[in-house]
């Protein structure tokens, strides 16, 4: 389980590369008129794994040929990673790239001096602002002593541990490769070697009662994480779950449990600044924001998505999937398996699946300027979301209300277009 990957459309199913198309292309004169850039931030994917779970959805491939991190292709996935950044560098030249986020799969696979390579060949490509946030997504299974301080050395400054749970009982039901006491450690020496970090945690997991889920919370918030991840148990299409479907708690038990998070997380000193996230005061994470507020983000790696904005309209790209055919495609200068311009009549549900999870909301002006358009685009919709209680708004802010966050689909769907 990732916080790292944006929710976008889905991509439909690869064949040949994207027509490559330069920078003047996406310059040309068209339909919006963004008046400045928001932030850019940069995705990098990592996509194997050592077990795939049977609830993810991701793009994660298990590593099964020699199995462990000194069998991956870590060089030649490091120079296609490389290629694919400079193949990308005319679309954001220019630009700083205010955050990093280090996602798969399972990051913390790669050795230290993999990761160390990556960073300085990142830095030696990209202008990164001076506090520019690092975050790497590891997992207790390959928790080793020292190793989380190898990767802050290599420079790292927030690590995301998915935990997903601290009892042995649900970690095995969720196909884990860690167990309880893994996770501690491994969260112990996170503490000692970060500033900050983030950790992971699902919630109506397989047998779960409200009773498992305290004992969960508590023994998290114990360690004293200045940020936590709180995922519902969801089944996705095409996972072992789907197909073999678990007995998980009734929706009214879910939505106890989550009240339940909310009220223990709030008693710790941390607030609830997004759907799906908790953190103490100056501990948020930049990147995940950036999403959320309808930044952009340039991805690269097997799968990674990309959204990127110019003066006349906004772009997503996705590369390829498979991670050979990525390392192929992107060495050959063309990892890039889609290019689409957003519809001018879909960016204002783009703009509100994103922006709808913040409790804070958005202020009008950011709409504005992150999407071109004029506030008429949405004014038929904020009136029906506020007439449903669904948001409170003044002049400047739009802000979901609690009964917003508890039915935010159906908030956000009244942003679709026609």
């Amino acid at each position: 389980m990732s916080l790292s990957i944006p929710i976008v459309p889905e991509a439909s199913a690869e064949a040949a590369p994207a027509p490559v198309r330069d920078v003047q292309h996406s310059m040309r004169p068209g339909v919006l008129q963004l008046g400045s850039l928001p932030p850019l931030s940069l995705y990098v994917h990592l996509p194997w794994c050592l077990k795939k779970c049977p609830y993810c959805d991701f793009n994660s491939h298990e590593y099964r040929d020699g199995g462990g991190a000194q069998a991956l292709p870590e060089q030649r996935y490091l120079d296609a990673l490389m290629a694919d950044l400079e193949a990308a560098l005319p679309l954001i030249w220019g630009r700083t790239v205010h955050s990093i986020f280090i996602g798969g799969g399972t990051p913390s696979l790669f050795s230290p001096a993999a990761i160390d390579q990556l960073i300085g060949g990142l830095r030696a490509r990209l202008r990164l602002e001076a506090d520019c946030e690092i975050t790497m997504e590891a997992n207790p299974g390959t928790f080793e002593k020292d190793r989380f301080r190898a990767y802050r050395a290599a420079g790292v400054t927030r690590l995301s541990i998915g935990v997903q749970s601290f009892d042995d009982r649900f970690l095995k039901a969720l196909g884990r490769v860690h167990d309880g006491a893994q996770a501690m450690a491994a969260v112990e020496e996170a503490a000692q070697s970060f500033e900050t970090f983030n950790l992971d945690i699902m919630y109506a997991l397989p047998g779960q009662t409200l009773a498992d889920l305290e004992q969960d919370m508590r023994t998290a918030l114990a360690l004293g994480p200045p940020h936590i991840s709180i995922y519902h148990l969801t089944i996705e299409p095409n996972t072992v779950f789907a197909k073999f479907p678990p007995v998980v708690p009734e929706d009214d038990q879910a939505y106890a449990m989550l009240d339940r998070i909310t009220e223990m997380t709030a008693q710790a000193g941390l607030q609830r600044y997004e759907i799906s996230a908790y953190a103490r005061e100056g501990h948020g994470c930049f990147h995940n924001t950036n999403y959320w507020q309808f930044g952009d983000y340039l991805g690269i790696g097997a799968g990674a998505h990309s959204k990127i904005s110019f003066a006349h309209r906004v772009v997503r790209q996705v590369r390829f999937r498979d991670p050979g055919r990525y390392m192929d495609h992107a060495l050959a200068g063309h990892a890039v398996a889609q290019d689409d311009e957003v519809r001018r009549a879909d960016l204002p549900f783009e703009y509100m699946l994103n922006a709808l999870r913040l409790r804070e909301g958005f202020a009008l002006q950011d709409f504005m300027a992150r999407t071109g358009l004029p506030l008429t685009a949405i004014a038929k919709a904020l009136d029906e979301a506020e007439r449903k209680g669904l948001i409170e708004r003044d002049m400047a802010r739009v802000r979901p209300t609690e009964r917003g966050f508890d039915f935010l689909s159906d908030l956000q769907a009244l942003f679709l277009a026609d």
